[in-house]
């Protein structure tokens, strides 16, 4: 992609509305425009690593199993009222009456849609396991929308939702998107941390939540030191036992957050026990039948008697993780983007657009990029040098590469690693097989 085709609308100074880093940041690199309190357009950078993070999470939940639905973001209030929670979720959900009467809502999440659609087409025990997921934007009207992207009131979220013939299954199911959540954050590049949590207005008796540690994080964390020293789990698939065994593992060291903590009921030595903060990305629950025995949600079991199945649900905050790895993942210049979510893997700098040599070998390098499959922002306007390196910096990119008439006339590319700092003075032929991941 050209820059000079590109709409990327960057500000050279802090938004002076924007508190923390991730939303100054996705502000100043042009990601997110404001369209009234906690609610943002995403503009094309922005975008594309929302779709990159959400292409993640969607390959993870294929892989564990999970098959991929799509519910709407309007629910009528009936089932809600049909589960009881209508009037007990508060005045964080957004209702709506529509032309003819009806009472509707904008959701905050999914659970009596999921279990009206199990109950209209499974009576089954053979139909089970069955865990179905979907990657939809979700409304909850925040009091104090803040943090941009982070407490917003409309947000992107991954929500899945498990039903098992019992609570051995039920268990299973919650298991297996636990060691999915730690694959999926660490293919972010994110270390998440799982802690013991409240089951909020969800409901359940089983619920673990997912963090990522940053300085400005909304809560306090407590957690074992050894606990950021677990490897994450990298098998395509697990027993039951197996996934016990995990579990066990990455629970078994101290973690809580502030709200879970007890100082005098934490046996971790002080020289072994770190406080962090952490942002909530993740978050876990086995409710067992609180919805499927309210909505009649059975299925006929072995015997022929009907049986309510047991649920889980399994939410990821696909946006809010756009803010959580700026947050986890930045310097004084801007954004570090790992490769797995960079809007661009590389940004091709030339250093005199308008000068026929320069301008030509910049072209050249360009579609070899293209050809070679590498996603590249090309800056091929007429900046100055030091606008442009600031700009690469700000938006991140992992890699930038850098061609001026001095590089010309020796056939080198200057090779920048974002993370790092690294420079390297390569051929156009070594920078290509390098940003290609070939040597």
């Amino acid at each position: 992609m050209r820059l000079s085709r590109y709409f990327l609308p960057t500000l050279k100074e802090d938004p002076k509305e924007a508190q923390i880093v991730s939303h100054r940041l996705m502000l100043r690199a042009g990601m997110i425009q404001q369209s009234s309190a906690g609610i943002y357009s995403w503009l094309p950078l922005g975008q594309r690593v929302l779709r990159n993070i959400e292409q993640v999470v969607r390959e993870e939940q294929d892989r564990a199993g999970a098959l991929e639905i799509l519910m709407p973001t309007l629910q009528p209030a009936d089932l809600w009222r049909e589960s009881g929670r209508y009037d007990d979720y508060g005045k964080e959900m957004l209702r709506i009456t529509d032309r003819h009467d009806r009472q509707m809502l904008y959701g905050p999440t999914n659970e009596e849609q999921v279990t009206d659609i199990f109950r209209s087409h499974v009576n089954s025990y053979k139909n089970l396991p069955l865990n179905l997921y979907h990657i939809q934007w979700k409304f909850r009207d925040e009091v104090r929308p803040r943090f941009g992207i982070m407490r917003g009131r409309e947000f992107l979220m991954k929500d899945a939702y498990s039903f098992d013939l019992d609570f051995d299954g039920a268990k299973i199911a919650y298991n297996n998107m636990f060691v999915a959540y730690l694959k999926t954050f660490a293919r972010l590049g994110l270390k998440a941390i799982p802690l013991r949590a409240a089951t909020g207005p969800i409901g359940g008796d089983l619920s673990h939540e997912f963090i990522v540690l940053a300085d400005t994080g909304e809560s306090e964390v407590f957690y074992h030191k050894d606990l950021l020293s677990l490897e994450t789990p990298d098998q395509a698939s697990y027993s039951a036992d197996e996934l016990q065994a995990i579990v066990d593992k990455w629970t078994g060291y101290y973690a809580a957050a502030d709200d879970m903590h007890d100082a005098a009921a934490c046996d971790v030595a002080a020289d072994d026990l770190v406080t962090r903060r952490g942002i909530e990305v993740g978050h876990i629950f086995h409710f067992g039948d609180k919805y499927s025995k309210i909505m009649g949600a059975t299925v006929a079991g072995p015997d022929g008697k009907d049986v309510t199945v047991s649920m889980g649900s399994y939410g990821i905050g696909v946006s809010r993780l756009v803010g959580g790895i700026i947050e986890a993942s930045h310097d004084y210049d801007g954004i570090i983007w790992p490769e797995s979510v960079a809007p661009f893997k590389a940004g091709l700098i030339n250093l005199k657009s308008g000068d026929e040599p320069c301008d030509q070998a910049c072209d050249e390098f360009y579609g070899k990029l293209q050809g070679a499959g590498v996603e590249v922002l090309y800056d091929d306007t007429s900046g100055r040098a030091g606008e442009k390196f600031a700009k690469m910096d700000l938006i991140g990119l992992p890699w930038q590469a850098t061609i001026g008439p001095r590089g010309v006339k020796s056939g080198i590319v200057e090779i920048k690693n974002r993370a790092t700092g690294e420079k390297q003075e390569l051929s156009a032929d070594d920078a290509l097989q390098l940003l290609a991941g070939r040597r």
